[in-house]
């Protein structure tokens, strides 16, 4: 049983202990995302080292104010991406 099999919501579990988990190639990398602020469809740079669910500050980079990006991988290696603004 890995680190993984345990993981409850908000846990974050760097990818390097869940190698018999999932495939790090098939992990989502980037992801379009719509500004909360002027709208603007805007594709980021997501890092799938940051584990499984993460949680930073990013700025637009149409308009510059400030988002709460929220990403969070399933099992499948697909990343589930929300902003709200702050």
């Amino acid at each position: 049983m890995t680190e993984a099999d345990d993981l409850q919501a908000g846990d974050s579990v760097p990818w390097s202990d869940q190698s018999d988990w999932l495939d790090a190639s098939a992990l989502d990398r980037e992801a379009e995302v719509s500004c909360p602020h002027c709208g603007e469809m805007v594709e980021i740079a997501i890092d799938p080292g940051g584990g499984v669910t993460q949680e930073y500050v990013q700025d637009c980079e149409v308009c510059c104010r400030p988002w709460q990006v929220q990403v969070h991988y399933g099992t499948t290696g697909s990343a589930e991406v929300w902003v709200e603004a702050i």
